[in-house]
């Protein structure tokens, strides 16, 4: 490129620190530019470390980007997020979207009416050997079904069990968007959540619908004391099981990617891409039906 994207990060937490911020300073198309969070001491060692300004607000933020990346509650994300739309700032967005499907709703409009770019964070979709195998599932076609199992421990230890937001929605918001997106793309769209049951401990169970027959379920949790925890997306039909490789494509290499597209996006005026902020309402829609299939 011939002039980086000026790049404001919204968040200071482990997510931000392990791969955002190095990814954004580290990209030949992005500079970190600023950031800002709830936590201003969180805020300032951070843009420290990347020589990034701090903003004193969301408004000073915006003002001095181009492009916004979000590390932060699905709460917090929104809000903020519609704003820079509609001043014409483009998004790299966490999942979920949203925290509820009317703000995700809001927000997609917004990015729709500004024709900014977007993306968001499906991690798995940036790593190539997923994406690859998932071209090769829909070239082959003839699945009648697929299995989801998620299971670890990320609640009970780790740099993500003090997170209020999760301990109230995950695992259903927090891993949920990354496993439907995953199963609708080896599958087919999902059309219908079947069924929906939250255990104990907050363990969750779904048989999801797809276009054209195939159905999947889906087993979820991050309070099972599991180590190594599970995660396991696999299809089955005429042409055998077939289970997607995770060949260890990291959450930093991964975002690096998700980077090369987004600087591709803005560059060519292109708008619209797989794992753009529609997705995201699609994903959205998803975790609202299984919400309501459970008894809300």
């Amino acid at each position: 490129m011939d002039e980086q994207l000026r790049v404001g990060l919204v968040g200071a937490g482990p997510w931000a620190r392990m791969v955002h911020a190095p990814g954004l300073a580290d990209h030949p198309g992005t500079r970190l530019t600023a950031v800002w969070a709830r936590k201003p001491e969180a805020a300032a060692e951070l843009a420290g470390t990347y020589g990034a300004e701090v903003a004193a607000d969301p408004d000073e933020l915006l003002a001095a980007v181009d492009a916004v990346a979000f590390a932060v509650p699905p709460e917090v994300q929104s809000g903020i997020a519609t704003t820079a739309a509609e001043r014409g700032k483009h998004l790299i967005l966490e999942k979920p979207v949203a925290a509820t499907l009317a703000d995700a709703e809001r927000l997609a409009g917004a990015v729709r009416r500004a024709g900014v770019a977007s993306l968001v964070m499906l991690t798995k979709r940036f790593a190539p050997e997923i994406r690859e195998q998932l071209d090769q599932l829909r070239e082959v076609g003839g699945w009648a079904g697929g299995s989801v199992r998620v299971l670890n421990g990320a609640l009970l230890d780790g740099p993500f069990s003090q997170s209020p937001w999760r301990h109230e929605r995950a695992p259903l918001d927090d891993v949920g968007p990354h496993v439907f997106d995953l199963i609708d793309a080896a599958l087919g769209p999902i059309t219908q959540v079947i069924a929906a049951h939250r255990g104990e401990g907050g363990l969750w169970q779904l048989i999801l619908g797809h276009e054209g027959g195939a159905t999947s379920g889906v087993s979820l949790s991050m309070a099972l004391p599991l180590n190594p925890g599970v995660w396991e997306v696999a299809v089955f039909g005429e042409h055998g099981h077939r289970v997607l490789a995770d060949r260890g494509t990291s959450a930093q290499d991964c975002f690096t990617n998700l980077l090369d597209d987004f600087v591709a996006m803005v560059q060519s005026g292109t708008t619209e891409h797989p794992c753009d902020v529609h997705r995201g309402l699609y994903l959205q829609r998803i975790i609202d039906q299984a919400r309501r299939a459970a008894g809300g």
